[in-house]
């Protein structure tokens, strides 16, 4: 990563992949959480839920349904992702295959 002084303050280019740059570990990992709350947040939505009320669907804290709502989900592991989606009328599906090439992809998708 190259680095330059502007002023009295080091910039560094990026490369493009700002979880890496940010060296917050697992990147994957990451991916996979913001894609569930991504749904949590679009069944919220589209089911006119309050904090409260998905909280209660989800069996959740109204504070953690507030986290995810700014984004924060530290807190909550995938399984616990995956549960509150379930909870409220999500089915997962996880299907393992074989590699088509030489790069690996671990992904989420949603319809």
């Amino acid at each position: 990563m190259k680095t330059r002084l502007v002023g009295s303050s080091e910039v560094h280019r990026g490369s493009g992949n700002v979880f890496a740059d940010l060296d917050l570990a697992d990147v994957e990992k990451l991916k996979i959480k913001t894609g569930l709350v991504v749904e949590i947040r679009k069944a919220m939505r589209s089911r006119c839920l309050t904090q409260q009320e998905a909280a209660k669907l989800m069996g959740i804290t109204h504070p953690k349904v507030s986290d995810i709502m700014r984004g924060d989900f530290s807190n909550l592991s995938e399984r616990k992702l995956m549960d509150c989606l379930t909870r409220l009328g999500y089915d997962i599906e996880i299907k393992v295959r074989l590699a088509k090439s030489e790069i690996r992809h671990l992904m989420l998708a949603s319809t």
